[in-house]
């Protein structure tokens, strides 16, 4: 009788025996010889303090790329760290009373241990995190060259005001208008702010994204929509009537629409433009607009949400192309000071937010492109824009041009009347990295009366974060410690103080990979840069991937990476989430799967018994309570059936459903694999010749088969493969035609292949075979191209356009040998017995067709 595979045992002994081992430290350039490197990285992770399945799935497939590349004899860079700074843990210090280090090591030593259990190929010797001495203290060294080098800045700033906590906040954390955490209404204030100049690069970062072939186009696109270089013109619109003289002559604009300017129906300034300000200092109705305006936050997805408001300001400026035309002056809460000058004109008809706002406020809406094929009669806009090409009239000079045609003419018109000129414009601002934290990364400067910021010398750094740290009072616990900031300047000996603010937590991820490649020593860091494989969620496709985008730059400039090109990742995939059931109480709150259980076929709490309503199935999350724990899984089926279905389900870029009875099944296949190998460990290799047979020609095929499929990210279609593989081995063990020499070959080839997904499970089966070493370290089998070749073909018959069976026949069978046995097949005979055979049509190599009456 066959014995059953026990992961619990055989996954702790593989882990131990590759631990002891060693085998999956990278090698160094001069241990690797001529192999060619691999750097696989995962989006490393926040330390939270317990593993998701979403975690499982993400490092599976990193791990699954990894192992696939040492297997085909890569030197195999594939490291852990921890991204550890952030307001998790400063939050978690004022409810727990824990210091956030306390708390943030804690939740490393847990997370790791979990880690240890999926058996991931991790270089552990490289482990670092963010929180770190060593490591913020080279993240301050590398702010010191950028500030150097002109990349770092400091400037007055418009930033979201929580005025319970007493902090900056990002954009993603204000939320309705109100601040995440305290839920109070967030204000906008100017702060004096660090800076990194991103917008350097703008072009750069451009014209990089478009090179990144394995990068998934719906991120490139992104990203090149969020840096938004839009071409046009900045317009002068001169005054019509007295205006204060500190205005200057005019109002400028930035538009990439010049050709809709006849339709022109308002100006709109920013709520914090400085002609708006001034007219809030003596004006209450617009003071108070500005105030509410400023609740909203400043990033473009709240103000894009918000109701389009806005208010006359009573002053008005002449159309740049006609004098006698004026046009008011509007302050309007949908209009950005960070873009452009601050200031758009309103073409109602060319333009959804423009059309809105002139409905609301009874403005003319005059349209000046017409669609194609529409007559000018039957144009008419009424709740609609016409955003899309077409030809321009009711435009005087411009009227009969294509819409590209008349930019560039009415661009000329502007630049002859010296009224503006063409010019490149772009969505991207600079990074604003100051945050009012204390878990995070000092920022190195000293300010002195005197000499005013004062950069850290290299000597003194790292800036240490103090231990002795108190969060009794709102804001900033740096900027309210008794001591830590006073310091003598520099420069010139009088008393200082640092800086408070702390780098934002996106600076370090921006340059990780980095110290993964090496600490200390550039040309280890220019062997494994860039990394060749990243993975990691979609949802960073923007900032994160932005910033170690820019940051990789920037260290290139200033002498610190040997990178030419300044892009850190090669190949990027981003995975889908894991999603599961969600359920609620009677009551109406969340329950966990763990918690609750069918009776009936109906789910109850285990607890009490009652009765649980089934929700949407959902990404999962902790509100929610859907998440399915890992180490539950591991502890009942092992950490191989969970990385097998969360690789198997469906595409990996898609979400994955996480169900019971999917893990069950992942859980059967495992003891069918382990039952061929235990049988044949039973019989040992008798040194039989292995045959070119159909067993062994399918093992060829199916091996490559698997190969393609990872290499191409169809991790589903590799796991199916491996699905039909087993069948096949199981009918050949019951075939006489194929020796068990030819089903261990097939065996053994099967295991490597399962390697990247099942690794314990495949290192059991390889020593089940009796072979040398580690599966882990063996090289994939190679496919023999003329043992993969087929000599037969399987047809299938129909009888009067209906399949009744198959037939296998030699590639090369002549039409009348196929047909003879086409009626001489069992399956058929039953369907044609008593009948009038009238056709045969035999399409070689695709199908008999047999027409009988």
């Amino acid at each position: 009788m066959s014995s059953r595979y026990n992961p619990q045992d055989a996954e702790a002994r593989w882990r131990k025996a590759w631990a002891d081992a060693g085998i999956y430290k990278a090698k160094s350039p001069s241990e690797a010889g001529d192999a060619p490197k691999a750097f696989v990285l995962e989006m490393f992770p926040y330390p939270s303090g317990r593993l998701h399945m979403g975690h499982v799935r993400n490092y599976a497939m990193g791990d699954v790329v990894a192992r696939h590349r040492r297997a085909h004899g890569y030197n195999v860079l594939h490291p852990m760290g921890w991204d550890a700074f952030g307001l998790p843990a400063e939050n978690a210090a004022i409810e727990n009373n824990v210091h956030p280090a306390t708390w943030t090591y804690k939740n490393i030593d847990a997370m790791r241990a979990q880690f240890e259990k999926l058996g991931l190929t991790l270089d552990w010797s490289r482990e670092f995190a963010t929180c770190d001495e060593d490591y913020y203290g080279e993240q301050q060294r590398l702010f010191l060259k950028l500030l150097k080098a002109g990349l770092a800045y400091r400037k007055a700033s418009k930033v979201n005001w929580d005025p319970v906590d007493n902090t900056v906040l990002a954009n993603e954390q204000v939320i309705d208008g109100k601040g995440w955490r305290t839920g109070a209404p967030v204000e906008q204030r100017e702060l004096t702010q660090w800076f990194f100049k991103i917008t350097h690069y703008a072009d750069d970062l451009i014209e990089g994204i478009r090179t990144l072939e394995n990068w998934p186009e719906k991120v490139r696109i992104m990203q090149e929509n969020w840096i938004g270089r839009s071409e046009g013109a900045l317009i002068a619109w001169p005054f019509a009537g007295e205006v204060p003289e500190e205005f200057g002559k005019g109002i400028e604009v930035y538009t990439t629409r010049p050709d809709t300017l006849y339709g022109a129906s308002f100006i709109a300034l920013a709520p914090d433009h400085p002609i708006t300000r001034h007219f809030a200092e003596s004006d209450p109705a617009v003071k108070a607009f500005a105030d509410e305006a400023a609740k909203i936050g400043t990033s473009e997805e709240a103000i894009e949400k918000a109701p389009k408001l806005g208010i006359d300001l009573g002053i008005r400026v002449r159309h740049p192309f006609d004098p006698d035309w004026e046009i008011p002056v509007w302050s309007a809460n949908f209009v950005l000071s960070t873009y452009g000058t601050g200031a758009v004109f309103g073409s109602p008809a060319g333009d959804q937010r423009d059309l809105d706002f002139a409905r609301k406020y009874d403005l003319p809406v005059q349209p000046v492109v017409l669609p194609p094929d529409t007559r000018e009669e039957d144009h008419e806009v009424t709740d609609t824009a016409y955003v899309g090409p077409g030809t321009i009239y009711n435009s005087d000079f411009l009227n009969g041009m294509k819409t590209d045609e008349a930019i560039g003419a009415a661009i000329a018109r502007i630049e002859s009347l010296g009224l503006g000129k063409g010019t490149v414009n772009y969505r991207l601002r600079d990074w604003g990295v100051s945050r009012q934290r204390y878990w995070g990364c000092p920022i190195p400067i000293i300010h002195c009366e005197d000499c005013g910021p004062v950069p850290v010398p290299d000597a003194d750094l790292p800036v240490k974060l103090p231990e002795d740290v108190s969060f009794d009072k709102p804001g900033n616990p740096l900027a309210h410690h008794p001591d830590w900031k006073h310091v003598n300047c520099p420069q010139c000996g009088k008393a200082a103080v640092r800086e408070t603010d702390t780098l934002d937590t996106f600076v370090d991820s921006s340059w990780y990979y980095a110290r993964f490649a090496s600490p200390t020593d550039p040309e280890e860091r220019a062997y494994w840069l860039p990394v060749d494989q990243y993975v990691g969620g979609v949802e960073h496709a923007v900032l994160h991937l932005l910033y170690s985008r820019f940051f990789a730059r920037a260290l290139r400039d200033v002498g610190e990476l040997n990178l030419p090109s300044g892009e850190p990742f090669a190949g990027l995939f981003t995975q889908g989430m894991v999603t599961h059931e969600t359920y609620k109480t009677p009551d109406g709150k969340w329950i966990e799967p763990s918690q609750i259980e069918q009776r009936d076929g109906a789910w109850v709490t285990k607890a009490s018994q009652e009765p649980v309503s089934v929700g949407a199935i959902e990404k999962m999350s902790k509100s929610k309570k859907n998440v399915v724990d890992p180490d539950a899984i591991i502890a009942t089926y092992g950490a191989d059936t969970a990385r097998w279905f969360v690789l198997s389900d469906s595409p990996p870029e898609r979400d994955v459903e996480w169900t019971q009875a999917g893990v069950e099944g992942a859980g059967r296949f495992v003891q069918r694999v382990w039952a061929i190998f235990d049988r044949l460990s039973a019989n040992p290799a008798d040194g039989a010749e292995i045959t070119v047979t159909p067993l062994i020609k399918y093992s060829h095929r199916a091996s490559a088969a698997v190969d393609k499929a990872i290499r191409e990210f169809r991790f589903n279609a590799a796991i199916a493969a491996c699905h039909d593989w087993v069948n096949t081995i199981k009918k050949a063990e019951t075939d006489a035609a194929e020796s068990d020499a030819n089903i261990r070959e097939s065996a053994r080839r099967l295991a490597i292949c399962l390697t990247p997904f099942m690794p314990h499970l495949a290192e059991e089966c390889w020593s089940a075979l009796g072979l040398d070493g580690f599966v882990s370290n063996a090289a994939w089998p190679e496919s023999d191209a003329s043992i993969m070749v087929e000599d037969t073909v399987t047809l299938p018959i129909q009888v009067n356009g209906k399949r009744r069976g198959e037939i296998e026949v030699e590639k090369t069978a002549a039409p009348a040998d196929i047909e003879q046995l086409a009626l001489a097949s069992e399956e058929v005979k039953n369907f044609i017995a008593g009948k009038d055979i009238k056709k045969v049509i035999v399409v070689p190599g695709r199908i008999v067709n047999i027409v009988a009456a």
